[in-house]
């Protein structure tokens, strides 16, 4: 199992989203586009493509020009009927992808949120085993119209598109299910000013925040992150179940 991994800023762990990947024995390239490393070019070299999250909206063509390419790019790999993974950032730019409309600066969320499923959403693979609605991290300012075609997976009152599937096995989701506890540690630390501007009061409030909702995020996280790698092996059964 291959899986390019395209980094949108710099060090962005992996969280719940590497456990279930290692789990798997997944064998990993980074691509580090913010730094200038140039996106792959052979899709035939990976099973499964993820796009992670970043500071810069799906639009920052100016400061960021490989936007466009790698939009192409998820899309390519959609088309081969690949796994394709979009994490806040990544699911805005497949959002673009799709000739979907980006909403820079319309969905403000930070920590952690409740999110419901819609009715295709509790049907779906990636999400069955979440419940009807879950806890789960959040962190964008942004957020995009539902690209057509596209099925709308689990919302809230903010964002009104959580996640959504395209084809068989390309998902977007604009909260942060890889964000274990170790992860959102690893912010705190990283970004205290970006958060105290933020969300005010929330690095004060932070032990009583994990100790009321870590728990419950980490597990549904590793659940959709499960669910997601098992899309990639499904995918490369079917030859063999055809021959059958």
């Amino acid at each position: 199992m291959r899986v390019a991994i395209i980094e949108n800023m710099k060090n962005t762990p992996l969280g719940a989203l590497g456990i279930a990947l290692e789990e798997a024995g997944a064998r990993i390239e980074w691509f580090r586009a913010w730094d200038g490393e140039a996106l792959p070019k052979d899709t035939s070299a990976y099973d499964a493509l993820v796009v992670l999250g970043g500071e810069q909206n799906a639009r920052a063509d100016e400061t960021h020009p490989y936007l466009p390419e790698l939009a192409g790019l998820m899309r390519r790999f959609e088309g081969e009927d690949k796994s394709v993974l979009g994490i806040c950032l990544g699911s805005q730019i497949l959002a673009r992808a799709y000739e979907a409309d980006n909403l820079i600066g319309t969905a403000h969320e930070f920590g952690w949120k409740t999110v419901g499923l819609t009715e295709e959403g509790k049907a779906d693979p990636l999400l069955t085993g979440v419940g009807d609605q879950f806890t789960i991290f959040e962190w964008h300012g942004d957020t995009f119209t539902l690209p057509a075609g596209a099925v709308r997976l689990a919302t809230n009152g903010v964002t009104p598109n959580q996640a959504f599937r395209i084809g068989r096995a390309t998902y977007g989701t604009q909260f942060h299910f890889e964000a274990n506890a170790a992860v959102v540690e690893r912010w705190r630390g990283e970004f205290k000013e970006t958060i105290e501007r933020k969300e005010p009061g929330w690095l004060e409030n932070y032990p009583e925040l994990v100790a009321k909702h870590a728990a419950a995020a980490e597990t549904a996280g590793l659940a959709i992150a499960r669910a997601w790698v098992q899309t990639i092996g499904a995918r490369r059964a079917l030859p063999q179940a055809a021959e059958a």
